[in-house]
């Protein structure tokens, strides 16, 4: 790869190999070039991410192991694109068993993801048609026109044909047959690892609209000072700084400079900053995102050789936070036990306790979780409860009596929803579910809870729950396996915040509401799930949802040798706390809407039944049957027990008769145990 002072220079020339026509058929338009600028196509071409137009992520080498990838380049509206379309399929039906991935790439200004969508509805395309908002990657592809075809070798990441499918189309003409099939001889030459006869081909189609290409040297004159600073400072640096959570800290511009080429990478990937929510599916109160302008301005920058310019650096100014708490002093802070973490290996999860101190019932307003060792600390969630845990008896499911917060690297606190807060009573103790993960070097980790009190009580008692799955099954080999769950609420209740969790081969998450009308509404996708970056997603404005919704959670997994993180693609993956198994995990705050301090309604019985009964359900009809169901209730089903609890004689339980079942079966028990 190239150093950031001459990227502008190579990453034009990586691909700009357009194929163009005359200057008579084009006129005097300005986006034009001579063959002779045509650079040598066995550049380099840069990994990046983008989200097609049905939201969807993909990234370049995901396909490293394929023997080509082909790109044609798309655009609304355009006779060319739409005319080629027929021929493109046709080469993509006949490659396609052959290991070969076709993608199309939209880069123009003018056309929005919606847009794309119903193109690709109206002209069937059946291909991912990847949007690149920020045009980042046009730009670094030398893109001129629509309708021409990129194809890119995965062995070196070269392109090692660009120009037009075939020879049918001309601008207001076409024939009726095409005399040369250039994509075909291309691909077929890959296939038998023969070099393509000719590389560059002239290709016709519509101008795409590149405007900062033409801004090259104004990109020179972006400011470090008062514009790169502030935006690295702003979103990436309270990761990137000393103590932090990052490998390493933006503490001026002279590591700027040297980590320039890597900051680009990330950001194209979109591995940086963290953050994993759709842009275009809701809006969130912690999104930390860049913007499409701000991407734009930060890799424009780098590839002008990321220039130092006059003015001061606020990164060498700046005061690192790192070990603060920065909610402010708590109001207690408690200190999880001191546990010792190897090396290397992996560490089972971890159950520590602490003694609540407090003498008096407190209501909980905020949050803070600081680990003693960011570097090892995967997850902390904490809870309280009431009891005291015996020696050795604590489990995962401890922290969720009175839950708290859950922490992940970079989201370290949680401010309760106005007017909302969690009680927690006098005595008992607090309860940590610790995942530790080895860095190394072997550590000590002191995880620190710090809370922050109301000084009356809140008017809504806030509440967590979980839609999740624990008879996972993910196949072999699988792509996109999906599982998912839902959670029913029984009475009003008010949205505040989700959190999708899998492991390692977790590919993407989306959060649904399904209204008792049958509509169905999106409110959270996760297009590129990243086990490294488990984000909390505070709705901007909360939710308000009637009784009888579900809250659906879906997950996809990426089971296959092509997921790197994958430890075992031939492995069936159970349910299991470690990394290695898996888990459907959808996480959330609401409160019962009408419910308050004064005028608890909360039924907790029926709330564990209903997160049970969410994932048994898995035709999701509102009805379990034998096949759905295992365990005790399955023997019990096999016996003729149910009988009585079907009260309607559909084979079939409701919720309703399950939850009597449930009330009638504790009734007896609580009898019998006199």
């Amino acid at each position: 790869m190239r150093v950031a002072g001459i990227l502008v220079a190579c990453l034009l020339a990586a691909c700009s190999e357009q194929s163009q026509v005359s200057t008579e058929e084009q006129g005097a338009n300005t986006n034009t070039f001579a063959i002779s600028d045509l650079a040598d196509p066995n550049d380099y071409v840069d990994n990046f991410a983008l989200l097609d137009h049905e939201g969807r992520s993909h990234e370049l080498y995901y396909y490293q192991d394929a023997p080509a990838i082909v790109v044609m380049i798309q655009g609304n509206g355009c006779p060319i694109v739409r005319n080629a379309w027929s021929d493109f399929k046709a080469v993509k039906d006949a490659f396609a068993d052959k290991g070969v991935h076709f993608y199309m790439l939209n880069a123009n200004k003018q056309d929005t993801r919606d847009s794309v969508r119903r193109e690709a509805e109206e002209f069937a395309f059946d291909i991912p048609v990847l949007k690149d908002e920020t045009q980042l990657i046009a730009e670094s592809l030398g893109v001129k026109r629509t309708a021409e075809v990129l194809v890119i070798s995965p062995e070196d990441w070269s392109i090692v044909y660009r120009g037009p499918v075939n020879d049918r189309l001309g601008y207001g003409q076409q024939r009726a047959d095409a005399s040369a099939h250039y994509l075909t001889d291309a691909l077929t030459a890959v296939l038998e690892g023969k070099p393509v006869e000719k590389r560059i081909r002239r290709s016709k189609g519509c101008i795409v609209n590149l405007p900062e290409v033409a801004k090259r040297a104004e990109h020179a004159q972006i400011s470090y000072s008062e514009t790169i600073a502030p935006l690295l400072e702003k979103n990436c640096a309270s990761c990137h700084e000393e103590g932090g959570i990052a490998p390493w800290a933006m503490t001026d511009y002279g590591m700027i400079e040297g980590f320039a080429p890597m900051i680009r990478e990330v950001v194209r990937t979109k591995r940086m900053p963290p953050w994993s929510a759709d842009p275009h599916v809701g809006t969130f109160s912690n999104a930390r995102g860049l913007t499409v302008e701000e991407r734009q301005t930060l890799v424009h920058w780098i590839e002008a050789g990321a220039p130092r310019g006059d003015g001061p650096d606020p990164l060498a100014t700046r005061v690192s936070h790192a070990s603060d708490w920065p909610l402010g002093e708590p109001d207690l802070i408690i200190e999880a036990p001191a546990f010792d973490v190897p090396a290397s290996g992996i560490v089972d999860y971890q159950f520590p306790t602490v003694l609540n101190p407090l003498d008096r019932d407190v209501w909980v307003k905020a949050v803070t979780v600081v680990p003693g060792d960011k570097t090892v600390v995967h997850h902390a969630l904490v809870g309280s409860s009431e009891q005291v845990t015996k020696p050795g008896e604590g489990d995962y499911e401890d922290v969720f009596d009175n839950y708290l917060i859950g922490f992940v690297p970079g989201a370290e606190s949680y401010i309760y929803p106005e007017d909302t807060g969690v009680q927690v009573k006098a005595g008992g103790e607090f309860r940590f579910q610790m995942h530790y993960t080895t860095s190394g070097r072997a550590t000590t980790d002191r995880t620190k809870l710090g809370l922050y009190f109301h000084d009356e009580p809140p008017t809504h008692p806030l509440r967590q729950q979980v839609a999740l799955n624990v008879a996972l099954g993910i196949p072999p080999n699988s792509v996109d396996h999906m599982e998912q769950a839902y959670f029913e609420f029984d009475r009003p209740a008010t949205l505040y915040m989700l959190f999708p969790h899998s492991h390692y081969r977790g590919k993407a998450s989306t959060f649904d509401v399904i209204y008792p009308d049958g509509r169905e509404e999106t409110i959270l996708s996760v297009p590129a799930y990243d086990f490294n970056w488990q984000h909390s997603y505070n709705l901007a404005e909360p939710l308000d949802v009637p009784a009888g919704s579900r809250l659906l959670h879906r997950t996809l997994y990426d089971n296959t040798v092509r997921n790197l993180a994958n430890p075992n693609p031939e492995r069936t993956v159970p349910w299991g706390l470690q990394s290695h198994d898996e888990m459907l995990y959808g996480s959330f705050m609401f409160r019962w809407t009408e419910e308050t301090a004064e005028n608890i309604l909360h039924d907790p019985l029926q709330f564990d039944l209903r997160q049970f009964y969410g994932f048994a359900d898995r035709d999701m009809d509102g009805k379990l049957v034998r096949e759905e169901v295992w365990g005790r209730l399955a023997q019990s089903w096999d016996r003729g027990d149910l009988k009585g609890a079907d009260t309607d004689g559909d084979n079939a339980l409701s919720f309703d008769e399950y939850y009597q079942m449930t009330l009638a079966r504790i009734k007896a028990r609580n009898q019998n145990s006199r």
